[in-house]
């Protein structure tokens, strides 16, 4: 899978980093007896005798409990514990875990549906051996920003696997025709972000089948904000690599989005539609996919799944202005 976004670069994890850490995530889902979907994070907290408070970013009563927790021994980490409050609020951090104490503070002000994956990716941060040792000096100076990057990289995998109870997910997702209805229906089962559920399920749905997704504001015109334009419509592109391969030297994001406007409705919520969409490959030959659109309230999410080849079709024009003719 490849992950087109705005913001965020995604980083590639070493194969050995992700091996042993798929052997820890599987060895504490044996320990909790493989539990059926929705995990449930508290039973993970308690199996790894790691506690849970909250803070709000500007209360400092509050950061001051994170910064008392900040220990060593009896060592205190911060000379100042007071700036630990104007650390985070600078950083605008959501959740902090101390090693020493195995505490995980999560932001109180966190939207509900992101404190499942912020609290998965705290204890990632505390399941990964070589982890909370470099945590604690986890600080601008004693880690450097590849380093902290990679870290974080690694925790959020840690997350995924835990959350999605390593492969089950997946066999679940290949188990019927890839759609958007079958990955919300997994996003309610796994108790997981349908935004979260859809980036994993093109990961995992149909490893050889052409794939798209955009998660992205709303795409009828009437309700997209002034400064959502075609030019940067959605936070995430997101293509399964056989898309990839197939596609995406020839289909950027603003050309996708264009195609889902064509045929999204301006409801405020649940399904906005759906139409079987042509796209070019990188031969110049055209081909079909099913596209559907839900909105969340939120976000909306598009999936595109590859139908099948337009037999004698083919495309020729500019990149950005492509029309189709018939062959011969």
């Amino acid at each position: 899978m490849v992950v087109r976004s705005r913001d965020v670069k995604p980083i590639p994890l070493r194969f050995k980093s992700a091996a042993d850490i798929d052997e820890v995530v599987s060895r504490v889902l044996r320990e909790l007896g493989n539990p059926e979907p929705p995990l449930k994070l508290a039973d993970v907290r308690k199996h790894l005798r790691l506690a849970v408070g909250s803070y709000k970013i500007g209360d400092d009563s509050g950061l001051r409990l994170v910064a008392d927790g900040m220990l060593v021994g009896d060592k205190q980490m911060l000379s100042q514990p007071t700036l630990l409050g104007e650390a985070i609020r600078q950083l605008d951090l959501r959740a902090v875990y101390l090693p020493d104490s195995r505490q995980i503070f999560l932001d109180e002000d966190l939207p509900r549906p992101k404190k499942r994956w912020t609290e998965a990716h705290e204890i990632g941060h505390s399941i990964i051996p070589w982890h909370p040792g470099m945590m604690l000096g986890d600080t601008s100076i004693t880690l450097s920003l590849d380093c902290h990057r990679v870290m974080e990289a690694e925790a959020n995998y840690a997350a995924g696997r835990l959350l999605f109870l390593g492969d089950r997910f997946a066999e679940e997702a290949r188990a019927s025709p890839p759609s958007l209805t079958s990955a919300i229906a997994l996003a309610e089962r796994y108790g997981n972000t349908m935004t979260s559920s859809l980036w994993r399920y093109v990961e995992q749905a149909a490893v050889d089948r052409p794939i798209v997704a955009l998660i992205s504001d709303h795409p009828h015109p009437s309700r997209r904000g002034p400064d959502s334009g075609v030019k940067s419509p959605s936070r995430y592109c997101i293509e399964s690599s056989a898309f990839v391969q197939q596609f995406g030297a020839r289909n950027n994001e603003a050309l996708l989005f264009e195609k889902v406007i064509s045929y999204c409705n301006a409801r405020r919520g649940g399904s906005l539609g759906g139409a079987r969409i042509v796209l070019v490959d990188v031969d110049g030959l055209s081909h079909e996919f099913q596209f559907e659109t839900f909105f969340n309230g939120h976000q909306a999410l598009t999936m595109g799944v590859w139908s099948r080849a337009r037999r004698g079709w083919s495309a020729v024009g500019s990149r950005d202005n492509r029309s189709l003719l018939r062959a011969g």
